[in-house]
Order: C-alpha cells, then structure tokens, then sequence
C-alpha cells in the first residue's frame, strides 16, 4: 500500500525539488501539495517541468502520513506544530527546528521561537550520523545545504581526534541556494561572471555548523570560521575545511597515506558518501544525494584539507529529506535516490 505524503510550499526550489524526487518513488504517493502564491492552478501550470504530476496546488494540506514543510524559516514553525497536532509526521527544510537554543533564533534568525517545547524533541536530519534517532522520531529537522557538506567533511577527524577545534570552513554555492524570492545579490547581471565572499559577520548556518561538529567530540572546545561565497552557477557547493593535526603525532607521512582509508572506513556502510581519491567537481554531483569527499594533508604546514562536493538541492536539501523520510516509514534507506550525475 502506498503511503501518503505531501509538501508544504512546493513552489520554492527545494518544494519543487522534493515533487520531483517524490514522483519516482514506488511506495510513496503525493497526494497534498500546497503553495501560497499559486493556489487552485494544477502544478503543471506553475512548473511545466512537473506536468506529469497531476495535483492541484491547495490552500490546506490534505490527509496525508507525513508532510514536508518546504517554508522559509520564520514561517515553519506555525505549519509543522499544526501537522503534528493532527498526527502527521514532519520534515521540515527551514532552518526553524535545527538549534537546539531557542535563544539561538533571535541572534541568527530575528525571531523569538514561537514553540521552544518542540527543539528538544526534533531530531537533526543528517542520516550518515543521526540514522537510528530519525528512524523513531516524528519531527526531523533538515540540515542547511552548507552544513551538510562542511559536517560531512569533518566528522570522521573530529571522531577520531585527528585534529585541532580551530576550523576554517570555505564554501562556495551556486544562486538555487538562495532560493527563489527576487534580489538583487541573484539578479544574472550581478551574480554572472562574477564571486564573492558574503556573511563574514556571521552566516546564519554557523550555529548549526558549530552545534553539529561539538556534538561529535564534546570535550573539543570547537571554533569554526565560516565565510560562504556566492558563485555563478545554478545549483551545487563545494567546500574546503582547513585544520590543524594534532601535535605530538608520529609517522605524518603514513597518516597522509592512511587518511584517506580512515575517511572509508568511517564512511564504509554510507550509500551516499564516496572518499575519492582526486578533489571532487560540483558537476560530478549534480542532481544525485551524494557527498564526494577528498581528504588530504598538507606536509608544510600540518594541516589536513577536506574538500566536499554536494548538490545543495538534493543532499542539501530534498534528496536527505527523502533519505529521512524513508527511513521514518521503514522503508529502504536509498530508495528513489539512486542515480548518477547529469554530467557535464
């Protein structure tokens, strides 16, 4: 029997993307999809490219098993508290149940969080760390595109206490990260053939980063610089962490030659992850739920580099919603995610 699903806000890139994804899957159905700007137009309407699914964008969500709230942040957290009122399970792919401080929202998101009661139940969707805890919980919160791929890069070394809590982490996201809402940072005149550097003050996902990367060794007093740059493609994000090796370390030359066995063995059983032995490519993921990830050592300096390539909608975004998602209705972990990138 299929089991029924919907989507909060499908007409935003990540809402739209989940559409797609949710259409191939063979055990799941969307039967709800609802879109604040385009309600009563069937979804091939707003988005031809979806025209083969055939739903009428509705003002309220429908019955349906679980649901994905595809809202901005700010907005979410009215929706997703209504859904689980009703006995929907949720993922919600805004930033609003990902800090566990409530306090939090008001220094990076401007708002007092309306339902405090809920952080400590919402469990942070990141499947490569979190599998278990997402499988029995009826709230996940999903990872920001730029945490996944600087979480991802990092754990095995925070694991493994390789290295030092004074991390740089440079990432660089194609204009689809930034959604779809008009500005002039995105506007194709400002952002083609060009790149820069924004949010050196603080990225609004530097919390999440330094929240996820403390859980993982807590006795590590962890310092994250994170300065995010804009680049001019549509989808993608690539990301180079910097960190120190820990001193008194014997043989750095066969840590440089075991690094990269370490990272697979950490990551051996992930059907999403791959440690490559080359730096990775955006274009390479393009379209997939996979992180590629390239660790290696710099002898001059003793650092060790990870650089991580993800798609910032799909394992940034809808393609770990799914993960989750399958994993909530105890269904195969991989399934409907399976694919190779549109290359080149």
């Amino acid at each position: 029997m299929m089991v029924k699903v919907g989507i909060i806000n499908v007409t935003g890139y990540v809402g739209m993307e989940l559409a797609r994804l949710l259409h191939q899957h063979p055990q799941v159905e969307l039967a709800s999809i609802t879109g604040r700007s385009a309600v009563g137009q069937r979804l091939g309407e707003v988005l031809p490219h979806l025209a083969d699914i055939d739903l009428v964008i509705e003002p309220e969500l429908g019955e349906v098993t679980l649901v994905f709230s595809a809202l901005p942040h700010k907005t979410s957290v009215e929706a997703v508290a209504a859904a689980l009122e009703r006995g929907i399970k949720v993922i919600d792919t805004s930033a609003d149940f990902r800090l566990r401080e409530a306090k939090e929202y008001q220094r990076w998101y401007d708002f007092a969080h309306p339902a405090p009661q809920l952080l400590a139940e919402a469990i942070y969707g990141l499947a490569e760390l979190n599998r278990h805890q997402i499988a029995s919980s009826r709230l996940v919160a999903n990872p920001g595109c730029y945490p996944t791929g600087a979480i991802l890069a990092l754990a095995p070394a925070l694991k493994e206490e390789l290295i030092e809590p004074d991390i740089i982490v440079d990432a660089k996201s194609g204009v689809s990260g930034a959604g779809r809402t008009l500005s002039l940072g995105t506007h194709f005149a400002e952002a083609n053939e060009n790149v820069s550097a924004y949010a050196l003050e603080g990225h609004r996902h530097l919390p999440e980063i330094t929240q996820e990367l403390s859980g993982l060794n807590p006795e590590l007093p962890i310092a994250v610089t994170f300065v995010p740059h804009l680049v001019p493609m549509s989808r993608g994000i690539l990301t180079t962490c910097y960190a120190k090796l820990k001193e008194g370390r014997e043989g750095q030359g066969e840590l440089e030659k075991g690094m990269r066995e370490l990272y697979r063995e950490f990551y051996r059983d992930e059907p999403f992850i791959r440690v490559v032995d080359a730096p990775p490519q955006t274009k390479q993921t393009l379209g997939t739920n996979l992180c590629l990830i390239h660790p290696t050592i710099d002898p001059r300096t003793q650092r060790l580099i990870i650089v991580s390539c993800i798609d910032n909608l799909v394992k940034g975004g809808a393609g770990q919603a799914l993960q989750s998602m399958n994993l909530m209705l105890g269904l195969p972990e991989g399934m409907a995610l399976e694919g190779s990138a549109v290359y080149p």
